[in-house]
Formats: structure tokens, C-alpha cells, sequence
């Protein structure tokens, strides 16, 4: 399976008069959160809220700062989420993948809404 990218776009919600930012993004099923660069971090005034420890693929940790709340939209769907700080690009992972209830399709090497779902999002929530 190549890689799979998704066009979003990511906004402040506290700062609704700051114009909303599109992206492509890497959406990675093994990560769990939403990763900005901080130039995007930047654009959006986003405000950290912390700092966290993050282990990275060569297996060094990394102090990071998680910044938010971040508007992610793909669509017609959007989310609320945290954002950590930590490299180049955009990565989607499966935290706000799975709060838009969305699914990577391996064979067309695309991010979709859930077709057992197309029209609201489903939670399984027991």
C-alpha cells in the first residue's frame, strides 16, 4: 500500500474570523493524533496548551508542543481536536479518522466517509 494524502481543512475555532487553512495531509492509520508543523500552528494562532512526549519512527522521544483546539474538516464532516507540533507536514491519524468516521481505501489509495455510513457519522459508543 502507497501512501495515502487528503485534502482538509483546519481552522481555529476560538478565532473564527482568522480565514481556515487547506491542506494535504498524510492520513496514518499508525498514528493516533493530528500532527501541524508549527508554520501551519502559526497561521492558525493556535495556542499551546502543553507540551508533550512524542517517540518518533527512528525511536528517539521529542518534546513537542500540543496546541489547539484545531476545526479539521474533510467534506461535509468535521471534527474537534488536538494537535501536536512535531514536523513538515500534515499526518491525520486515526484519532480524528475515527471522530469524522472516515476509512482509508488501500486499493484506490484515497480517504473516504464510511460508505456503511454516508451520511452522518457513526460512533460505536458501548
Amino acid at each position: 500500500m502507497g501512501h495515502v494524502f487528503a485534502e482538509l481543512e483546519l481552522s481555529n475555532p476560538r478565532q473564527p474570523d482568522l480565514a481556515p487553512i487547506r491542506v494535504n495531509a498524510l492520513a496514518d492509520t499508525g498514528a493516533l493524533m493530528l500532527c501541524v508543523p508549527e508554520h501551519v500552528a502559526l497561521q492558525l494562532d493556535l495556542e499551546t496548551e502543553s507540551t508533550r512526549e512524542v517517540s518518533v519512527a527512528d525511536g528517539r522521544s521529542l518534546n513537542v508542543p500540543y496546541v489547539g483546539p484545531v476545526k479539521v474538516a474533510f467534506g461535509t464532516r468535521f471534527c474537534y481536536v488536538g494537535a501536536l507540533v512535531p514536523g513538515d507536514e500534515v499526518l491525520l491519524g486515526a484519532v480524528p479518522m475515527e471522530d469524522m468516521d472516515l476509512v482509508v481505501n488501500p486499493a484506490k489509495r484515497e480517504l473516504t466517509v464510511d460508505p456503511a455510513n454516508p451520511n452522518i457519522p457513526y460512533a460505536r459508543v458501548k
